[in-house]
Protein backbone atom coordinates (compact mmCIF):
# COMPACT_ATOMS: atom_id res chain seq x y z
CA UNK A 1 0.00 0.00 0.00
CA UNK A 2 1.90 3.37 -0.93
CA UNK A 3 2.20 5.91 1.62
CA UNK A 4 0.16 8.71 1.89
CA UNK A 5 1.45 12.49 0.17
CA UNK A 6 1.95 14.92 2.66
CA UNK A 7 -1.02 16.96 1.35
CA UNK A 8 -3.19 13.72 1.59
CA UNK A 9 -2.15 13.50 5.19
CA UNK A 10 -2.96 17.38 5.83
CA UNK A 11 -6.11 17.03 4.35
CA UNK A 12 -7.23 13.47 6.23
CA UNK A 13 -6.07 15.72 9.48
CA UNK A 14 -8.21 18.63 8.14
CA UNK A 15 -11.27 16.20 7.84
CA UNK A 16 -10.62 14.58 11.59
CA UNK A 17 -12.04 18.74 12.95
CA UNK A 18 -15.17 17.25 11.36
CA UNK A 19 -15.48 14.16 12.22
CA UNK A 20 -18.16 12.46 14.40
CA UNK A 21 -16.33 12.61 17.48
CA UNK A 22 -13.78 15.41 18.69
CA UNK A 23 -10.43 15.55 18.13
CA UNK A 24 -8.11 14.77 20.71
CA UNK A 25 -4.39 15.33 20.75
CA UNK A 26 -1.90 13.94 23.43
CA UNK A 27 1.17 16.16 22.53
CA UNK A 28 4.71 14.74 21.84
CA UNK A 29 7.76 16.15 22.83
CA UNK A 30 10.11 13.89 21.01
CA UNK A 31 10.53 10.70 18.68
CA UNK A 32 9.59 7.57 21.69
CA UNK A 33 6.81 10.08 23.24
CA UNK A 34 5.25 10.34 19.58
CA UNK A 35 5.55 6.79 18.86
CA UNK A 36 3.63 6.15 22.49
CA UNK A 37 1.02 8.36 21.54
CA UNK A 38 0.64 6.71 17.98
CA UNK A 39 0.75 3.11 19.50
CA UNK A 40 -2.38 3.91 21.76
CA UNK A 41 -4.02 4.61 18.73
CA UNK A 42 -4.20 8.34 18.36
CA UNK A 43 -5.03 9.31 14.62
CA UNK A 44 -2.48 12.65 14.73
CA UNK A 45 0.04 13.78 16.62
CA UNK A 46 0.54 17.45 17.64
CA UNK A 47 3.97 18.69 19.26
CA UNK A 48 4.25 20.61 22.29
CA UNK A 49 6.49 23.58 21.68
CA UNK A 50 6.76 24.06 25.86
CA UNK A 51 7.82 20.08 25.96
CA UNK A 52 10.66 20.36 22.98
CA UNK A 53 11.87 23.92 25.00
CA UNK A 54 12.05 22.13 28.30
CA UNK A 55 13.69 19.22 26.81
CA UNK A 56 16.29 21.10 25.17
CA UNK A 57 17.29 23.47 28.21
CA UNK A 58 15.16 26.29 27.38
CA UNK A 59 12.15 28.01 29.17
CA UNK A 60 8.91 28.22 26.74
CA UNK A 61 8.12 31.32 24.87
CA UNK A 62 10.20 31.45 21.67
CA UNK A 63 13.41 31.10 23.74
CA UNK A 64 14.28 28.14 21.67
CA UNK A 65 15.23 29.32 17.89
CA UNK A 66 13.07 28.06 15.03
CA UNK A 67 15.50 25.75 13.79
CA UNK A 68 16.04 24.12 16.54
CA UNK A 69 12.17 23.52 17.30
CA UNK A 70 12.08 22.49 13.75
CA UNK A 71 14.69 19.51 14.11
CA UNK A 72 12.81 18.33 16.74
CA UNK A 73 9.61 18.12 14.72
CA UNK A 74 11.32 16.50 11.71
CA UNK A 75 12.19 13.69 13.86
CA UNK A 76 8.97 13.54 15.10
CA UNK A 77 7.65 12.95 11.62
CA UNK A 78 9.95 10.93 10.73
CA UNK A 79 9.32 8.34 13.75
CA UNK A 80 5.33 7.89 12.48
CA UNK A 81 3.16 7.08 10.11
CA UNK A 82 0.32 9.63 11.15
CA UNK A 83 -0.01 13.13 10.15
CA UNK A 84 2.01 15.72 12.62
CA UNK A 85 0.95 19.44 13.64
CA UNK A 86 4.08 21.26 14.84
CA UNK A 87 3.28 23.60 17.50
CA UNK A 88 5.50 27.01 16.64
CA UNK A 89 4.51 29.83 19.43
CA UNK A 90 4.31 33.00 17.45
CA UNK A 91 5.65 31.72 14.17
CA UNK A 92 9.73 32.80 15.37
CA UNK A 93 9.23 36.98 14.00
CA UNK A 94 6.31 39.31 14.39
CA UNK A 95 5.82 40.32 10.27
CA UNK A 96 3.93 38.27 8.06
CA UNK A 97 7.29 36.72 6.28
CA UNK A 98 8.86 35.25 9.46
CA UNK A 99 5.11 33.54 9.66
CA UNK A 100 5.73 32.09 6.22
CA UNK A 101 9.06 31.52 6.70
CA UNK A 102 8.15 28.94 9.73
CA UNK A 103 5.24 27.43 7.97
CA UNK A 104 7.84 26.53 4.98
CA UNK A 105 9.85 25.23 7.73
CA UNK A 106 6.82 23.56 9.11
CA UNK A 107 6.44 21.93 5.61
CA UNK A 108 9.96 20.98 4.61
CA UNK A 109 10.20 19.19 8.24
CA UNK A 110 6.97 16.79 6.84
CA UNK A 111 4.69 18.08 9.15
CA UNK A 112 0.66 18.98 7.78
CA UNK A 113 -0.51 21.28 10.00
CA UNK A 114 0.96 24.25 12.83
CA UNK A 115 -0.14 26.18 15.45
CA UNK A 116 0.22 30.01 15.62
CA UNK A 117 -0.35 32.22 18.49
CA UNK A 118 -0.92 35.92 18.83
CA UNK A 119 0.79 36.63 22.10
CA UNK A 120 3.99 39.06 22.69
CA UNK A 121 6.54 38.61 24.95
CA UNK A 122 5.00 41.83 26.81
CA UNK A 123 2.07 40.12 28.06
CA UNK A 124 -0.10 41.85 24.94
CA UNK A 125 -1.71 40.62 22.13
CA UNK A 126 -0.17 41.23 18.31
CA UNK A 127 -2.52 43.77 16.49
CA UNK A 128 -5.50 42.40 15.14
CA UNK A 129 -4.50 43.18 11.57
CA UNK A 130 -1.31 42.13 12.01
CA UNK A 131 -2.23 38.80 12.61
CA UNK A 132 -4.57 38.24 10.07
CA UNK A 133 -1.69 39.29 7.64
CA UNK A 134 0.42 36.95 9.22
CA UNK A 135 -1.99 34.13 9.37
CA UNK A 136 -3.01 34.69 5.24
CA UNK A 137 1.24 34.79 4.94
CA UNK A 138 0.88 30.95 6.17
CA UNK A 139 -1.96 29.99 4.17
CA UNK A 140 -0.10 31.52 0.97
CA UNK A 141 3.23 29.47 1.90
CA UNK A 142 1.08 26.28 2.35
CA UNK A 143 -0.33 27.00 -1.07
CA UNK A 144 2.97 27.91 -3.09
CA UNK A 145 4.41 24.93 -1.62
CA UNK A 146 1.15 22.74 -2.90
CA UNK A 147 0.87 21.38 0.85
CA UNK A 148 -2.84 22.34 2.16
CA UNK A 149 -1.35 23.04 5.75
CA UNK A 150 -3.63 22.86 8.46
CA UNK A 151 -3.81 26.22 10.51
CA UNK A 152 -4.78 26.17 14.17
CA UNK A 153 -5.36 30.29 15.32
CA UNK A 154 -4.19 30.52 19.15
CA UNK A 155 -4.99 33.67 20.35
CA UNK A 156 -3.87 34.26 24.03
CA UNK A 157 -6.75 37.08 25.05
CA UNK A 158 -7.30 35.53 28.27
CA UNK A 159 -3.83 36.15 29.89
CA UNK A 160 -4.23 39.98 29.72
CA UNK A 161 -4.09 40.77 32.74
CA UNK A 162 -5.11 44.48 32.29
CA UNK A 163 -8.55 43.36 30.75
CA UNK A 164 -11.89 42.56 32.67
CA UNK A 165 -13.34 38.68 32.45
CA UNK A 166 -15.44 40.17 29.89
CA UNK A 167 -13.25 42.05 27.68
CA UNK A 168 -11.03 39.18 27.76
CA UNK A 169 -13.84 37.20 26.26
CA UNK A 170 -14.93 39.43 23.92
CA UNK A 171 -11.37 39.56 22.37
CA UNK A 172 -11.29 35.96 21.87
CA UNK A 173 -14.01 35.69 19.92
CA UNK A 174 -13.77 38.79 17.91
CA UNK A 175 -9.85 37.71 17.31
CA UNK A 176 -11.13 33.75 16.37
CA UNK A 177 -13.66 34.77 14.09
CA UNK A 178 -11.69 37.22 12.11
CA UNK A 179 -8.77 34.55 12.35
CA UNK A 180 -11.41 32.20 10.99
CA UNK A 181 -12.43 34.30 8.17
CA UNK A 182 -8.42 35.23 6.82
CA UNK A 183 -8.52 31.19 6.49
CA UNK A 184 -8.11 29.55 9.66
CA UNK A 185 -8.51 26.11 9.88
CA UNK A 186 -9.31 26.01 13.48
CA UNK A 187 -9.08 28.31 16.13
CA UNK A 188 -6.86 27.72 19.72
CA UNK A 189 -8.78 29.56 23.08
CA UNK A 190 -6.41 28.34 25.92
CA UNK A 191 -6.44 29.48 29.22
CA UNK A 192 -9.92 28.47 29.38
CA UNK A 193 -11.11 25.58 31.57
CA UNK A 194 -14.53 26.41 33.23
CA UNK A 195 -17.63 24.87 31.25
CA UNK A 196 -19.89 28.08 31.10
CA UNK A 197 -16.73 29.89 29.49
CA UNK A 198 -15.87 27.35 27.15
CA UNK A 199 -19.59 26.55 26.07
CA UNK A 200 -20.32 30.27 25.32
CA UNK A 201 -16.84 30.41 22.77
CA UNK A 202 -17.95 26.98 21.30
CA UNK A 203 -21.16 28.60 20.57
CA UNK A 204 -19.95 31.90 19.63
CA UNK A 205 -16.91 31.02 17.63
CA UNK A 206 -17.91 30.31 14.27
CA UNK A 207 -15.39 27.66 13.41
CA UNK A 208 -13.70 24.22 15.50
CA UNK A 209 -12.65 24.90 18.80
CA UNK A 210 -9.66 23.88 20.00
CA UNK A 211 -9.10 24.11 23.85
CA UNK A 212 -6.58 22.34 26.47
CA UNK A 213 -7.65 19.16 27.96
CA UNK A 214 -6.32 18.16 31.06
CA UNK A 215 -6.39 19.16 34.41
CA UNK A 216 -7.83 21.31 35.40
CA UNK A 217 -10.23 21.22 32.18
CA UNK A 218 -13.41 19.44 32.09
CA UNK A 219 -13.27 15.58 31.18
CA UNK A 220 -13.08 14.92 27.32
CA UNK A 221 -16.79 13.99 27.12
CA UNK A 222 -18.11 17.19 28.58
CA UNK A 223 -15.51 18.82 26.46
CA UNK A 224 -17.21 16.97 23.76
CA UNK A 225 -20.77 18.04 24.75
CA UNK A 226 -20.18 21.36 24.86
CA UNK A 227 -19.43 22.12 21.26
CA UNK A 228 -15.16 21.21 21.68
CA UNK A 229 -14.05 19.84 18.07
CA UNK A 230 -10.42 19.97 19.19
CA UNK A 231 -9.21 19.25 22.25
CA UNK A 232 -5.41 18.98 23.29
CA UNK A 233 -3.09 18.29 25.85
CA UNK A 234 -0.76 21.31 25.43
CA UNK A 235 2.09 20.55 28.03
CA UNK A 236 -0.02 18.43 30.30
CA UNK A 237 1.60 15.36 29.28
CA UNK A 238 5.62 16.28 29.09
CA UNK A 239 4.35 17.97 32.88
CA UNK A 240 2.86 14.92 34.25
CA UNK A 241 5.84 13.18 32.89
CA UNK A 242 8.51 15.54 34.85
CA UNK A 243 6.23 15.12 37.61
CA UNK A 244 6.95 11.40 37.77
CA UNK A 245 10.75 11.83 37.28
CA UNK A 246 10.71 14.32 40.12
CA UNK A 247 8.82 11.59 42.27
CA UNK A 248 11.24 8.75 41.39
CA UNK A 249 13.83 10.92 42.09
CA UNK A 250 12.55 12.08 45.64
CA UNK A 251 11.79 8.38 46.16
CA UNK A 252 15.50 7.10 45.45
CA UNK A 253 16.90 9.62 47.66
CA UNK A 254 14.96 9.80 50.39
CA UNK A 255 14.28 6.02 50.66
CA UNK A 256 15.72 3.65 47.88
CA UNK A 257 12.79 2.05 46.68
CA UNK A 258 10.84 1.92 43.92
CA UNK A 259 7.54 2.37 44.43
CA UNK A 260 6.87 5.29 41.94
CA UNK A 261 7.91 3.15 39.10
CA UNK A 262 7.09 -0.39 40.23
CA UNK A 263 4.16 -0.38 37.60
CA UNK A 264 5.32 1.97 34.97
CA UNK A 265 8.10 0.53 33.64
CA UNK A 266 7.77 -0.36 30.00
CA UNK A 267 10.19 -3.46 29.11
CA UNK A 268 13.05 -2.73 27.57
CA UNK A 269 12.54 -4.87 24.97
CA UNK A 270 9.64 -3.52 24.04
CA UNK A 271 11.11 -0.05 23.70
CA UNK A 272 13.27 -1.13 21.54
CA UNK A 273 10.94 -2.90 18.86
CA UNK A 274 8.49 0.21 19.43
CA UNK A 275 11.39 2.54 18.15
CA UNK A 276 13.30 0.26 15.23
CA UNK A 277 9.62 -0.71 13.59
Amino acid sequence: MTAPTQSQQAERFRGLHAGPRMLVLPNAWDAISARLIEDAGFPAIATSSAGVAWTLGYADGERISRGEMLAVVRRIVQGVRIPVTADVEAGYGATPEAAAETARGVIAAGAIGLNLEDATDEGLLLDLTLQVERLRAVREAGAAARVPVVVNARTDAFEVKQWSPAERFAAAVRRANAYRSAGADSLFVPHVSDLETIGRLAREITGPLNVIAGPPAPPLDQLEALGVRRASLGPRVVQATLGLIRRIARELRERGTYDAMADLVIPFGEIQRLIAR
